[in-house]
């Protein structure tokens, strides 16, 4: 099984390197022409199923990448970013981002989604879809989601890997299971 992930297109907080986290924010120009270079980038490739958080912009991204395919999205909540609480909106420098992303010090925050959950929550999606019979499977869905499916496929980062782990906007990456 080939699982392919996208980050989605640039939104206006990514521009402007605030948090996004649970924030419900839509792709800006570029984040939109970045989508379909993607989609152009993955046109030749068929899968079985599109996995897609449901928040807008890796909807817009997903859509976008499936407009000529026609294959049904499956929107799932486990796939929302990491709920940054007190942290949304802000930019890393103005709190302790290494230590937010710290899986060994595993920090509770008063509104923030703790770090082992939000892993553990991927994982469970993880393990439900690489259970299945798929050969082909696209996810869409956001940066720290990102962070965790790499540590999933190859095993947990170091604490100052997993925050410095960033793709780019509408990147793809490709894991086998």
């Amino acid at each position: 099984m080939n699982v392919y992930v996208v980050r989605h297109g640039q939104t206006e907080w990514n521009a402007m390197k605030k948090m996004q986290g649970a924030a419900d924010i839509e792709l800006n120009e570029k984040g939109l022409l970045q989508a379909v270079k993607t989609a152009d980038m993955l046109r030749n490739l068929s899968f079985d199923v599109i996995f897609c958080s449901p928040l807008k912009r890796a909807k817009q991204t997903a859509e976008i990448i499936n407009n000529n395919r026609g294959l049904n999205i499956i929107f799932d909540e486990r796939l929302k970013e990491r709920n940054y609480g007190e942290f949304e909106g802000t930019r890393k420098t103005s709190f302790n981002y290494n230590e937010f992303w710290s899986y060994q010090k595993n920090m509770n925050y008063e509104k923030a989604e703790n770090i082992q959950e939000f892993f553990k929550r991927i994982y469970n999606f993880l393990d439900d879809i690489t259970s299945k019979n798929f050969n082909n499977i696209l996810i869409v869905c956001h940066a720290g989601i990102e962070k965790a499916i790499e540590c999933y496929f190859n095993g947990l980062m170091l604490d100052e890997e997993i925050g410095l782990f960033l793709p780019d906007n509408a990147s793809v990456l490709k894991y086998k299971k």
